[in-house]
């Protein structure tokens, strides 16, 4: 498994060792030990969430605060353009993002640490997205900033037409007026 920091160097690039012959192919998908030490740190995930979503179908981009979620997503058919956005109040990176296309040919993860809000845009006729937490769903700590806030800058691959968003989505707040991580709220 090949681990590689991102510009935003908590959030990681996880590259599995695929072996694969004219029968199909085998990898490890997770694999606890080689992500403590590339984190520094216990890793404990206690949920696997799976979506399938159609294509232009814009998830995100969702967090809770608190109970900070960090998540490990793969995509397990089709193909999505992922995203993680640094939402930690004092961090020298506030207000980033980083990204880019995860698919059930490249393989790649996207782990996706807590203090980050987390969203992806379906690129192909469908895609199921595959994602570990480090904490429980718990719908009333559910928060979630506007795909297209300007402010962050996130250039979806849309090709001219608008994504389709649930209702929640939609109404999402722009980073200026969102409730966002200060160090005690992931620290735990």
């Amino acid at each position: 498994m090949k681990v590689t920091p991102t510009k935003l160097p908590e959030v990681l690039i996880i590259e599995p060792k695929v072996f694969g012959d004219s029968r199909g192919f085998f990898f490890e998908s997770y694999n606890q030990r080689i992500l403590e030490e590339a984190l520094g740190r216990p890793m404990g995930f206690v949920q696997d969430n799976h979506s399938r979503s159609a294509r232009g179908v814009l998830r995100g981009l969702h967090y809770q605060l608190p109970r900070a979620q960090g998540k490990l997503v793969r995509v397990v058919h089709g193909e999505v353009f992922d995203v993680a956005v640094d939402i930690r109040r004092d961090s020298p990176s506030f207000g980033q993002w980083e990204g880019g296309v995860l698919s059930a040919d490249n393989k790649r993860q996207l782990w996706i640490p807590p203090g980050f809000a987390h969203g992806f845009l379906v690129l192909s006729e469908a895609a199921e997205v595959l994602y570990k937490t480090t904490d429980y769903w718990h719908p009333e700590h559910e928060q979630c900033i506007r795909w297209d806030d300007p402010t962050i800058g996130i250039p979806w691959p849309l090709e001219g037409v608008m994504p389709l968003v649930s209702a929640k989505d939609a109404a999402g707040k722009p980073l200026a007026e969102a409730r966002v991580f200060a160090l005690e709220d992931i620290s735990r």
